[in-house]
């Protein structure tokens, strides 16, 4: 499998919020690029992949999503769900891949090894994600190389991955990847940058959220923060 080199960088901002009887963890994830923005609240209990006890089911997610690029003119738009898992069967050179691996097909605009799929598994790993691709040897990331993918209230989704630590032109840290697309056409893509995960909280989420709604069209570099 080649590796989607459409980095997101991110300046990252992540916490980890218990509550409820359920012991839910929700993770806040903020995110800037080139044209795009978004802010996630990422929920998720105790399921884990079953092939992997590490890799936690990604079970609600909320926030916003702008991307200016393309002409597209997505401005602070809902995120409203995660598109379910449909737990494809991955090529059969491929052994690391998760049992909730999945595919999202688009009809046109794909690099030719996507093979005309964004993949996913809706997995988060908040110790770092192990290898999940034979072939493709870098991991580490809250998110894997399939990553996640959600849907907007405009009827488009997004994909967001990593690319992993230590992966062409990481410099040592984790590269972050975004895709947005329908079933007929991709849309866009994000050029590499490097995710930067470190501790924080709900205000600090709640600081960016702000932001994001703020920006309207502006353009920012490529840039994703944990905070």
């Amino acid at each position: 499998m080649t590796p989607k080199h459409f980095g997101l960088a991110a300046l990252a901002s992540l916490s980890l919020l218990i509550s409820g009887p359920a012991l839910a963890t929700v993770t806040y994830l903020n995110f800037s690029a080139s044209g795009i923005s978004g802010a996630l609240a990422l929920t998720y209990g105790s399921a884990t992949d079953a092939l992997y006890s590490d890799g936690y089911e990604i079970t609600g997610i909320s926030g916003t999503f702008s991307d200016a690029n393309n002409g597209l003119d997505i401005s602070n738009e809902n995120i409203t769900s995660l598109v379910a898992v449909n737990n494809a069967t991955p090529e059969p050179t491929n052994r690391l891949a998760p049992h909730d691996f999945s595919r999202f097909p688009v009809a046109s605009g794909l690099s030719p090894n996507s093979n005309g799929y964004l993949t996913y598994d809706n997995l988060i790993w908040p110790g770092g994600s192990p290898q999940t691709a034979t072939d493709y040897p870098f991991h580490g990331g809250l998110l894997d190389i399939y990553g996640l993918l959600f849907n907007l209230g405009n009827g488009d989704v997004v994909g967001l991955w990593s690319d992993g630590i230590g992966s062409p032109g990481s410099s040592g840290t984790a590269f972050y990847g975004v895709a947005v697309a329908t079933h007929t056409q991709a849309l866009d893509y994000v050029s590499p940058g490097v995710s930067v995960p470190e501790p924080g909280s709900l205000p600090m989420f709640l600081a960016a959220l702000c932001l994001v709604l703020g920006m309207g069209r502006r353009h920012l570099g490529l840039n994703v923060r944990l905070d």
